[in-house]
């Protein structure tokens, strides 16, 4: 039975968009396979790691019937890959085995039996359904996601809070030195919900995402989320813990105020990072009337030392951070001036974009 026959590039493209989840190494072997399943002439792929569970349908040509089986996702991936984009391939059925030919190549892959395949069990009571446009998920995702914790004993601190209510959706995420918030209005009410979105979820979720005009839609239950977009469906487990006050964190009413070029300030911490040291992160910034300098030094005991000219009338203050937070956050705005709100050298300082509350990034002073 040819279970599909199309080009090389619709192929591959259809296996891509779900194969991100799949790991090479698993404890069990079948979770390294797609899940193809065909049912006349529409053929479905699903991929699992047993917390997320991506499926694509796809209408590719074939013999009509109903057939179902899995086989290695990477290694036909990599195939494909070797092929031109505009050949014809196609994938038949042999006993236990699958054949992939495309122009005078022939590919004998072995399969493992559909039955076996551990599907997620979907949650059984999601709430109301609410879609909001594709391309605002992706740009609020791009905004926090670098402020996550990467393997955080806190392990609540590893991944996105997602926030529903009223007309607004804002995502928070922070990994104890750091936290970025990013919100945005909607037209529409949104079901109050508060959930916390795992790490490789939300690596997941940017890469599929597309900036084109197309809604998603989202519904959460207790400890799953759902997200439809494109014919794809995409179930993932939530992460179970209470996620810090964020509005706690968020400093209020700090009185000294600078406003200055975003990529000024991003090439300055950049150059002055050069002579940081690998451990230490750290650099300097010294805020006067008029003069923003940016010092940071080494264990080999060389220096940099940077200067911008700012509009400021504010305290003096000596104050150090990690320049990568500072470089992270500055490299995922997009907007011309940054606005940076300080206390004094031993509070947070706040960033924040002129005229735009939908954004705020909070980042802790170090020692230096």
């Amino acid at each position: 039975m040819i279970v599909l026959k199309a080009t090389q590039e619709k192929v591959l493209s259809v296996l891509q968009s779900v194969a991100g989840i799949v790991e090479r190494r698993h404890t069990l072997p079948i979770l390294a396979n797609v899940l193809i399943r065909k049912t006349g002439a529409q053929l479905q792929f699903t991929t699992s790691d047993l917390e997320i569970q991506i499926r694509t349908t796809a209408e590719l040509d074939g013999d009509e019937g109903d057939f179902t089986t899995t086989v290695g996702a990477r290694k036909l991936i990599d195939i494909l890959r070797s092929m031109p984009s505009e050949q014809t391939v196609s994938l038949e059925s042999a006993q236990s085995k699958l054949i992939l030919k495309g122009g005078k190549s022939r590919f004998t892959l072995q399969t493992l039996p559909a039955e076996d395949f551990p599907l997620v069990q979907e949650a059984a009571n999601f709430g109301p359904a609410f879609s909001v446009p594709q391309k605002v998920l992706k740009a609020l995702l791009n905004q926090v996601s670098f402020a996550m914790a990467v393997h955080d004993i806190r392990y609540y601190l590893n991944g996105i809070l997602f926030v529903a209510e009223g007309n607004q959706l804002s995502l928070v995420a922070t990994d104890g030195h750091r936290l970025a918030f990013s919100s945005a209005t909607f037209d529409v009410e949104v079901p109050k919900q508060e959930v916390i979105l795992p790490r490789k979820t939300v690596l997941e979720m940017q890469r599929l995402l597309s900036d084109k005009e197309g809604a998603i839609e989202m519904q959460f239950a207790g400890n799953q989320a759902k997200f439809s977009f494109e014919g794809m469906e995409f179930v993932t487990k939530l992460v179970e813990g209470k996620f810090p006050d964020y509005n706690r964190v968020i400093p209020k009413n700090h009185k000294n105020i600078i406003l200055l070029g975003r990529v000024p300030l991003l090439a300055s911490l950049q150059r002055t990072a050069i002579l940081t040291s690998e451990k230490f992160k750290g650099v300097r910034l010294n805020i006067e009337p008029g003069t923003l300098r940016v010092a940071s030094n080494n264990a080999e005991q060389e220096e940099a030392v940077d200067e911008l000219d700012i509009d400021y009338g504010g305290d003096s203050i000596e104050i150090g951070f990690n320049v990568t937070y500072l470089i992270d956050a500055l490299a995922n705005m997009a907007q011309d001036m940054v606005k940076i709100e300080l206390a004094d050298s031993n509070s947070s300082a706040l960033l924040t974009i002129p005229d735009d509350a939908a954004f705020k990034y909070v980042v802790m002073p170090m020692r230096i």
